[in-house]
């Protein structure tokens, strides 16, 4: 089974096939969201201690924070998707 990472920043990855969602971090219910994933110990922070600038639901319903922007991460998925 080939499993592709997609870069989130500072040298973490995500498998690819398990993102559900890639966000902007700006509205109250994705705060909310974070938040609760947090209080249910799902959540993952990989800023390294940077503002978060996206989150990514995967698909066992762990959140994920990064420091790169959305529109980032979505482009180097969409490439990643492109090159399969």
């Amino acid at each position: 089974m080939d499993q592709t990472l997609l870069n989130i920043g500072f040298g973490s990855t995500v498998v690819t096939e398990r993102v559900v969602a890639i966000l902007s971090p700006n509205s109250a219910p994705m705060k909310r969201l974070k938040d609760e994933a947090k209080d249910d110990k799902r959540l993952i922070d990989a800023t390294h201690g940077r503002r978060t600038r996206s989150i990514i639901i995967m698909n066992s319903n762990h959140i994920v924070l990064s420091a790169i922007q959305a529109e980032t991460i979505s482009q180097r998925y969409a490439t990643l998707k492109e090159s399969k």
